[in-house]
């Protein structure tokens, strides 16, 4: 099985758009860190210091110069002062009550000068390091001072009880688990994503929906998504695009040989016979225009809206367009946006009159004498798509969401439309990724006819003879 590169910039990409995914992970890291921090609180640490007597430590060592070595004599009693004997013996003072290997666990001895013990304990307060350590200090002492010490009579004192104590505050405990366990989520969110993103199948890039069927993209342009007819009511009224996106729906007209010279400004051509209706190409008075079938996928409902957005930005050109909502493969897709169509409010052309919208579920529709613009909109079943018994178009496109479609899915809508006498001739892209640099095979739009200029004088004399 072939398995794909790691590629940085599409790993963030993947990661980016599972961004709610690796949010939840983070901030169940941040609640583990946060109980964790309850449940292990910080340690505070409390030291005590025993003196040892200089002249029994001098005569044990044999010599009374330094040596860079270890004292032998200290280092004896670090391991005296860490014994079960002395830990048993400070158990009764010790709190709370625990175990002796708990103990010896929480205590270290150590030796900050050659005749001066460190007894360090830890607590979870306090008080309690503070007297645990005492704990352990007297009991060393206790012990070696004694006639039965194992090591001979010390007379050791401490020098210094443990009276404070250090380590890590509270807030500061509880805000490193968060920061801890957040940056834990963030590591274990970011690994899902790419695991889920390397296995997902339906394609995000412009060049990959191209590909995928071998069709150019006309046009990529963010989607309204309403969810009641209200909302569809309000596209279709006071949609907008954003001048890049007005530039690439006009192109997409123009590459479907619906737009020429002339795009936008309707008028008469100076005798009553014909009427240029805005797109630059001329209808009669018999009835003809330009019509064209945006189809998609009932599982992506964010391509439903390239329709009625590309009948608003026609309308808002001065071009007389009706969209058309015919019969469904998926009824329910389209349910809200017919409702919009039916209502007694749509009845009336939007954009100042150049907008009309219908619906029908049988026969034709009356396409009014001065219709430029038909674009009727189709939604077939994902799996098993067929193409409804709509009217007939003189072009169609398939409308689909980055990331909301596979190249199964789309090439099974494609046969479909084709064995209906369709054939697909671009595809809309609908909420295109931001980081996507592709172009999706966009065509070179075809240059207008020209005579060509002679470039050569031939057949005229250029000398007087003589």
């Amino acid at each position: 099985m072939s398995q794909k590169a790691l590629d940085l910039p599409r790993s963030i990409q993947t990661i980016r758009r599972h961004k709610i995914l690796v949010s939840i992970v983070v901030v169940l890291g941040i609640l583990g860190g946060a109980a964790y921090a309850v449940l292990k609180p910080p340690m505070l640490s409390s030291t005590a210091l025993i003196v040892l007597p200089v002249q029994q430590n001098q005569q044990a060592s044999g010599s009374s110069t330094t040596t860079t070595g270890p004292d032998p004599f200290t280092a004896t009693q670090e391991v005296v002062a860490s014994s079960s004997q002395v830990l048993l013996n400070a158990l009764p003072k010790v709190h709370p009550a625990m175990p002796l290997g708990q103990l010896r666990q929480q205590v270290e001895v150590g030796s900050p000068a050659p005749d001066i013990l460190s007894v360090t304990a830890k607590g979870k307060n306090t008080a309690d390091a503070e007297a645990n350590a005492n704990a352990v200090a007297d009991s060393y002492v206790s012990l070696v001072s004694s006639a039965h010490s194992p090591v001979g009579s010390i007379q050791a004192r401490l020098l210094e009880s443990a009276n404070t104590a250090s380590g890590t505050a509270p807030i500061e405990w509880d805000i490193i688990c968060a920061l801890a366990g957040a940056l834990l989520g963030a590591l274990i969110g970011s690994i899902i994503a790419l695991a889920i993103g390397r296995n997902d199948r339906r394609l995000r890039v412009r060049d990959e929906i191209a590909n995928s069927i071998g069709i150019p993209v006309l046009a990529s342009v963010p989607v309204a998504h309403p969810s009641a007819a209200a909302g569809w009511t309000k596209l279709l009224e006071d949609y907008g695009p954003a001048s890049v996106h007005a530039w690439q729906l006009r192109t997409a007209l123009q590459q479907l040989d619906m737009a020429r010279a002339g795009f936008g400004r309707p008028g008469y051509d100076g005798n009553d016979s014909s009427l240029y209706d805005g797109l630059g190409s001329i209808y009669d008075r018999d009835g003809r225009y330009s019509s064209l079938l945006v189809l998609s996928l009932s599982s992506d409902p964010g391509a439903l809206a390239l329709g009625p957005q590309l009948a608003a930005f026609a309308a808002a050109q001065n071009i007389q367009t009706i969209l058309v909502i015919g019969p469904q493969q998926d009824a329910a897709a389209t349910a809200t946006l017919r409702t919009a169509c039916t209502a007694p409010s749509a009845q009336a052309p939007m954009r100042h009159g150049l907008l009309r919208v219908a619906a029908y579920d049988e026969g034709d529709i009356d396409v009014e004498p001065d219709t430029a613009l038909v674009i009727v909109v189709a939604v077939v079943d994902s799996r098993t798509p067929e193409i409804p018994d709509t009217m007939r178009t003189n072009a169609t496109v398939l409308g689909v969401s980055a990331g909301a479609a596979t190249a199964e899915q789309l090439a099974r809508a494609a046969v479909v439309a084709s064995a209906d006498g369709r054939e697909i001739a671009g595809l809309l892209v609908a909420d295109p990724d931001p980081g996507d640099q592709t172009t999706g095979r966009v065509p070179r739009l075809a240059r207008p006819a020209r005579s060509r200029l002679p470039n050569r004088l031939r057949g005229i004399a250029t000398e007087i003879k003589r």
